[in-house]
């Protein structure tokens, strides 16, 4: 009797472990602390959900590294791991977070991570990167040929970097093939919501999102992000032109015009300002523009339709269609968002 119920009892154990999802947290050399322990705390709360609904747990997580202890912030924070990478013989989600300082430096400090990371996923698993722990993983060439979301503040690095990955500029979830890839700073959390529904069902990510506060819908980082130029380039032609349209950023710019006071052909100089700042002529003009137009309606009392004159647009339409195209809003949602005083505009 009693090896019966052993037996039983056996076999349903290896049913339960069989269902369950091994979720690996990669613990990296220079990273960032909170994107280490808040997907660590995000699946043991939604086990909680599942226990208070009578349903067993379903997700194993640990913390793995290539050794015991990681010291993180020159030795602030020290992150024990559960298991040392040669160990883990098969997971189902392998989770590297946000890296810290230089990327080049943080991608070479973690050379031996980058094999692991390859050899989980030929075995099944998935992967997510949170933040820019997409260096990281594009560093091992998986997301070559794929697309892939990382901070807008780190864009154009990536993008020099990693010029074989198609970077999703402005998206705050990107997922292709089993890989998935987050926008800047807190989006991670959209990503691990989005993990949670794809592992449980939406009710559980909804509960999550309530828990933790965070708006489960936010598909878009750009409402967020400041353009700045990249002008981390040696191209000098292009250096000028770059500071030409920012400080005539009220008048009507041609991109003949800037070709012609640079004594280049217009295909020419496309092509240089194209290579160097990996937009085109008239997307940079239109990004300082806008960008321009945005810190007016943070900060000032202008009406929408003074600050479309006075970057150089008359056609509302054509100013509405181009601010949304940038910024995930409308002008007036804009405004709303980020201004205190509100003002009644239909624009």
């Amino acid at each position: 009797m009693y090896k019966r119920l052993f037996k039983g009892l056996f076999a349903t154990t290896i049913l339960y472990l069989q269902g369950m999802k091994n979720v690996s947290i990669l613990v990296p050399e220079s990273s960032v602390i909170q994107a280490i322990a808040d997907p660590q705390y995000l699946f043991s709360v939604v086990n909680q959900f599942l226990a208070m609904n009578g349903k067993p747990h379903l997700f194993r997580v640990e913390l793995v590294a290539v050794k015991k202890e990681i010291k993180l912030n020159n030795g602030m924070f020290s992150v024990q791991a559960h298991t040392l990478l040669k160990d883990v013989k098969k997971t189902d989600l392998v989770i590297i977070p946000a890296l810290f300082g230089n990327m080049a430096e943080a991608i070479q400090l973690n050379k031996r991570a980058q094999s692991w990371i390859v050899k989980q996923y030929r075995q099944g698993a998935e992967v997510a990167s949170l933040c820019v722990g997409a260096f990281l993983l594009a560093s091992t060439g998986l997301l070559n040929g794929k697309k892939c979301s990382t901070h807008w503040g780190f864009a154009h690095e990536f993008n020099k970097m990693f010029p074989r990955v198609t970077l999703a500029d402005g998206h705050t979830v990107t997922e292709e093939n089993g890989i998935y890839s987050s926008g800047g700073a807190h989006s991670y959390w959209n990503l691990l919501l989005h993990l949670v529904e794809k592992y449980t069902n939406r009710e559980t990510a909804i509960l999550a999102s309530k828990y933790f506060a965070i708006d489960i819908n936010r598909n878009s980082q750009l409402a967020f992000t400041i353009f700045n130029g990249q002008k981390n380039h040696t191209d000098a032609a292009v250096k000028n032109a770059q500071e030409y349209i920012e400080h005539n950023v009220q008048e009507k710019i041609s991109v003949d015009e800037i070709a012609s006071q640079l004594a280049l052909g217009r295909r020419s100089f496309e092509r240089r300002f194209r290579q160097a700042t990996h937009n085109s002529v008239l997307e940079y003009i239109q990004r300082v523009k806008i960008e321009w137009a945005k810190r007016q309606l943070e900060n000032s009392r202008k009406s929408i339709s003074e600050i479309m004159y006075a970057v150089g647009y008359t056609d509302p339409k054509s100013f509405r269609d181009i601010f949304k195209k940038i910024t995930g809003l409308t002008p007036i949602e804009y405004r709303n968002k980020y201004n205190k005083t509100k003002l009644t505009e239909d624009f």
